[in-house]
């Protein structure tokens, strides 16, 4: 793909270089450049640390280390040569060494990076806030870990690497960092080029629905309970709605913060979301087909993401508000 510019109703080609030629460094330019621009090649991503390596026996280094809005941590690798130089190998290693990170580990590493940075920040303010978390729902942080490959591009050994890791279902991603003259400045195209960002979704949702089909053959790992609230039954998905939506007809909340404060932390504050706030990527993680509206006019939709830990908090707090629940099965 070429780069142009557009003057006088004339299209000029740009003229493709390399970080070789114009002076590049790998860490002292590019790595300096893109933490301080990370969604450049990691979107909805927040460095919390740089050039990582606090493991023993090892003196390898993780180039950017972040996590994402999903609580998920995220190993980002740079290359600037042109085939990628074995990074994937590299990164699924980090990958595996970062796997068992707690959240105060990760409070720890992130306040050691401010002070580096010289931000007075509040580390373990702004992860929470970032990845919209709270203090009782911690055990949601880390369960997964990403891959983000940036390089002036990439062999076809380790794409045919990525493409396989990621049928096996490790989010891993490829992003091609391409430079440019353009008078006197160099200008960088950062394109994503595995997955294609067209296909992604369709793919995420491919294999959502393969994993399903896995694992409904086998119940032993999953919790398949049912509760009977108001005359009906209900799986956890459903009686989170269920719960959610009769307590807000009881105490008539007139806004969304009046439902978070009402709540009082019993679950994580992401389990209920303005409706144009939901990000389409995330539109299945909610009942978008059942919208509350509030007395203020705002519609909410309340999550469909519920392990047994979070929906007997629930449990616990409306029965402590008068509600009646019976676990029939």
């Amino acid at each position: 793909m070429s780069l142009y510019n557009i003057s006088d109703k004339q299209l000029s080609p740009l003229t493709k270089t390399s970080f070789v030629a114009e002076g590049l460094m790998e860490r002292q330019d590019l790595q300096q450049a893109l933490k301080g621009c990370i969604d450049a090649i990691a979107p909805d991503c927040l460095v919390i640390s740089e050039e990582f390596g606090d493991w023993d026996e090892s003196k390898r280094r993780i180039d950017l280390l972040a996590i994402d809005k999903n609580a998920n941590l995220v190993v980002i690798e740079l290359k600037r040569d042109e085939i990628g130089a074995h990074m994937e190998l590299q990164a699924l290693r980090y990958a595996a060494m970062i796997s068992t990170m707690t959240f105060d580990k990760a409070c720890e590493y992130f306040t050691q990076y401010l002070q580096k940075e010289g931000t007075d920040l509040n580390a373990r303010e702004t992860l929470l806030d970032f990845v919209d978390l709270d203090e009782s729902s911690l055990d949601d942080f880390g369960n997964d870990v990403r891959i983000v490959l940036a390089s002036a591009d990439f062999g076809k050994e380790l794409t045919t690497s990525v493409l396989w890791l990621r049928d096996k279902k490790i989010d891993i991603s490829c992003v091609r960092l391409t430079p440019y003259r353009y008078k006197g400045d160099v200008l960088i195209n950062a394109e994503q080029i595995i997955p294609v960002p067209e296909v992604e979704e369709y793919q995420v949702r491919f294999r959502e629905k393969r994993t399903e089909q896995i694992q409904s053959r086998s119940t032993r790992e999953f919790d398949y309970s049912s509760y009977r609230f108001d005359g009906e039954v209900f799986n956890k998905r459903y009686l989170a709605l269920a719960l959610v939506s009769a307590w807000i007809k009881k105490h008539r909340p007139n806004t969304i913060n009046d439902i978070l404060d009402g709540l009082n932390k019993t679950v994580r504050s992401s389990i209920v979301k303005l409706l144009e706030e939901v990000p389409e990527k995330q539109m299945s993680r909610f009942h978008m087909q059942e919208p509350i509206q509030l007395i203020s006019g705002e519609t909410i939709v309340i999550s469909n993401q519920w392990g047994i830990n979070h929906i007997s908090k629930l449990i616990q707090f409306v029965e402590s508000d008068g509600f009646v629940i019976e676990k029939v099965s």
